[in-house]
C-alpha cells in the first residue's frame, strides 16, 4: 500500500538482508500479495550488504534503498557488524533500519536499539502472520512516517 504524494504513489527501494532462502520467498510473497509496489531488492549475507550500500563491486549502480530490512543471523558479518558500519556513515545513517530476525534474545535487542535501529521485529513463524509483519512495516515506513529523500 504505497502512499500517495501529491497525486503520484510513493515507490521506495527496500533492501532486505537475509540469508534464508524461505523468508526470501516468504517476504517476495507478501509484497506481492499485499501488493506493496515498492521495489525490493535482496543480498544474502552482511558482506553483500555493504557492497550494495556502499555501491560497491557488482553493487556499483545499485539504488540508494529507503527500508533496509535486516537480519541478524547472517554469514560472513553479522546484521549487527552491518548495522554498526551503516550507522557510522553519514550517508547511509539517515536510512531507516527494521531488524527482522529469529532472535527475541534480549541482549540482541538491546545491542540493535544501541547501534541506532529504528524497529526490532521478530519474525513470526506462522505464514500467515509472517505476511501481516511485512504488510505492517511498509505501511508504518512507507506510508505513515515521512523518509529522508
Amino acid at each position: 500500500m504505497p502512499a500517495t504524494d501529491g497525486g503520484s504513489a510513493k515507490v521506495v527501494d527496500v533492501l532486505l538482508v537475509e540469508d534464508d532462502p524461505g523468508d526470501v520467498l516468504m517476504t517476495r510473497e507478501a509484497f506481492e500479495h499485499h501488493k506493496i509496489h515498492n521495489q525490493l531488492h535482496v543480498v544474502n549475507d552482511g558482506e553483500q550488504a555493504l557492497q550494495f550500500l556502499h555501491r560497491t563491486g557488482e553493487y556499483a549502480s545499485a539504488p540508494r534503498p529507503g527500508l533496509i530490512l535486516l537480519d541478524l543471523n547472517l554469514p560472513r558479518r553479522d546484521g549487527l557488524e552491518v548495522l554498526a558500519e551503516l550507522k557510522e556513515d553519514p550517508g547511509l545513517r539517515v536510512i531507516p533500519v527494521v531488524i527482522l530476525t529469529t532472535s527475541q534474545a534480549e541482549e540482541d535487542i538491546l545491542r540493535s536499539y544501541a547501534l541506532h535501529a529504528n524497529a526490532y521485529v521478530s519474525k513470526p513463524v506462522d505464514f500467515e502472520r509472517f505476511m501481516d509483519v511485512i504488510r505492517q512495516i511498509d505501511n508504518f515506513f512507507i506510508t505513515v512516517v515521512e523518509l529522508p529523500r
